[in-house]
């Protein structure tokens, strides 16, 4: 979850590079942030500060090595000793980390009872001050650091500075430590989007490696402590990507890239999504799992599994997976959705699976991220870096996907192809005509509770919708199957409760128009998406039939509406408060 970013080598402007690469990382945490920049041999510059990472600069400072952390809050408050970089008692050793100590507490105890002072509620404190204790005895301190990981519990991404030797230690499990280098220096990061403005070359560490940073060099040791040549691959993001340009968010910079995203998939994964739905055909067996929007990904998939392509496949909340492995067979596929490839639900997960033998077909959107290489088989969601905390083109693209995906299962390709332009017509005239929805945006800002109501493909939309508008706006939104409403839902309906009906014409046209008229008939303010006007809609939104490619549209309304929400209710749509992207602790 939270955010690292640490740089040796030519560049003097250390504070600013540091500060800048933490901006980019911070929609990883936003609780709190700090930098140590390294001076000289006797000084250095040390800043925490609780809250999101302001936009003055950091004074000049002549240096060329540091490293910060931007947190989201696990162990301890939000208050400034609780702020990273943490240290040893001669403030000599430093530690960012990301992650979470499961047995901090006993380590912590018995640190106290050997003179250690520990002034912070964090788990993270105990490393520094273990190897300052560790060092008392070992003059070696690739063996301190070997000697840390086998005493520590838990899933990490830490990186020590030794101050007096200006040497970096870093090292993983599970959480991401990416690896950058170019001709003035060397860069760690926790997400290589953090390190396009400055490399395209980069190297994902993987579980138990150890990487060191001295004198500008980079060396990689095994788990073991064996040297290991490092193989670097190209990053495939552009330095523009990760910038806001025009637009004031990255939501709606994102929300408006959604057009090229789902053109680049539609015109160039016909071949890749072949190789995937042979896998598919070879399965007994195939189960979709994700988080969150990923999740929902996952719902919309199955209904265009069952109805395009004829073929059940099962769809499961990743984080309750891992409780599900025991009926997996060499036989069964597992097709994991993440858009960062770091979700530690995910990745937990696909190691279940892989020790039932089923294969792994990844679709994630970060070339080299744990869970791209840890899939046998992997599908590229070309989407580009997404800044947002929320999901949106990384959303869209999975539903492409998946999409196309059980159209070539079908052997219809070409029909899912065609419909999926018209979608992506329909988005562009969206996103076009957005004052519209800002509009309703207006209107629903003070509303207490929004409902959405879908059936079919649209019931995974209508979820989707509801967590776009709470996440962002802090409306209390819920999605609901629309043959539920009379199951209980339908008693929260008040006069003026918006409600939301996605009534694609489709199969299930008439019984949402039924659900429609019975909310209407409860005093709700229906607003109507729907290639057809109703009188029973007290506001109608139009778009177009594209067959079941028409919840990308859907969706992408959803999408404008909690930005315009969030926007009309004062609160930052990019850095939703709780929230972080990369949900790498469980």
């Amino acid at each position: 979850m939270c955010g690292i970013f640490a740089y040796q080598g030519k560049k003097t402007d250390v504070a600013n590079l540091i500060f800048y690469g933490l901006k980019s990382l911070e929609y990883r945490g936003y609780d709190s942030w700090g930098i140590l920049i390294k001076k000289n041999n006797h000084h250095f510059y040390l800043k925490r500060q609780t809250g999101k990472i302001t936009d003055e600069k950091l004074k000049t400072i002549v240096a060329t090595e540091g490293f910060g952390h931007t947190r989201w809050a696990t162990h301890g408050g939000v208050l400034e000793k609780n702020t990273h970089p943490h240290f040893d008692c001669q403030k000599q050793i430093f530690v960012v980390h990301n992650g979470i100590i499961e047995n901090f507490t006993q380590l912590k105890q018995n640190l106290i009872k050997k003179g250690h002072k520990l002034y912070s509620e964090t788990d993270t404190e105990v490393l520094p001050h273990l190897a300052e204790e560790l060092g008392k005895k070992i003059n070696d301190r690739l063996k301190i650091i070997k000697e840390i990981i086998k005493k520590i519990k838990g899933l990490n991404a830490i990186i020590f500075y030794f101050f007096k030797n200006g040497e970096f230690y870093a090292f993983k499990n599970s959480s991401p430590i990416v690896v950058g280098k170019n001709y003035d220096g060397v860069f760690l990061a926790s997400d290589a989007a953090a390190l396009a403005p400055y490399t395209n070359k980069v190297y994902f560490l993987d579980d138990g490696e150890i990487i060191v940073i001295k004198n500008k060099n980079l060396s990689l040791f095994d788990k073991n402590g064996k040297p290991k040549k490092i193989s670097f691959i190209d990053l495939n993001y552009k330095a523009q990507d990760t910038f806001l340009g025009q637009y004031k968010h990255f939501m709606i910079k994102e929300i408006s890239e959604q057009p090229k995203v789902l053109t680049t998939i539609a015109e160039t994964q016909e071949q890749n999504l072949k190789k995937a739905a042979k896998l598919i055909k070879n399965s007994y067996g195939s189960y979709l799992i994700g988080c969150g929007s990923a999740y929902y990904a996952c719902l919309v998939g199955t209904y265009f599994f069952s109805k395009i392509a004829k073929r059940h496949i099962n769809a499961a909340v990743a984080s309750e997976f891992s409780y599900l492995v025991d009926f997996l067979k060499e036989t069964s596929l597992v097709i994991p959705l993440s858009q960062s490839g770091e979700t530690i639900d995910i990745i937990s997960s696909v190691k279940k699976a892989k020790e039932k033998k089923a294969k792994v077909l990844a679709i994630t959107n970060v070339l080299g991220s744990t869970l791209y290489r840890e899939a046998h088989e992997k599908l590229l969601l070309l989407a580009g870096p997404e800044k947002c905390v929320l999901a949106t083109k990384s959303f869209t693209a999975k539903l492409a996907f998946l999409y196309l995906l059980a159209h070539i299962l079908n052997g219809s390709f070409k029909k899912g192809k065609e419909n999926l332009k018209k979608a992506i017509k329909e988005v562009k005239k969206i996103i076009n005509e957005a004052d519209k929805i800002k509009k309703l945006a207006s209107l629903l800002k003070n509303k207490k509770h929004i409902f959405i109501l879908g059936r079919g493909v649209s019931y995974p939309v209508a979820l989707e919708s509801a967590l776009k508008i709470k996440e962002s706006s802090y409306i209390h939104a819920e999605g609901f199957a629309g043959g539920e409403l009379k199951h209980g839902v339908i008693a929260l309906i008040e006069k003026q409760t918006p409600v939301i009906i996605y009534n694609p014409s489709d199969e299930t046209y008439e019984d949402t128009l039924s659900s429609a008229y019975e909310v209407s008939a409860r005093g709700a303010y229906v607003i109507g998406i729907a290639s057809k006007n109703n009188p029973v809609y007290n506001q109608f939104f139009s778009i177009e039939d594209c067959d079941d490619a028409t919840t990308i549209p859907n969706v992408v309304f959803a999408q404008i509406l909690g930005y315009y929400l969030t926007l009309a209710r004062g609160f930052d749509p990019d850095k939703p408060r709780n929230l972080a992207k990369s949900v790498t602790v469980k």
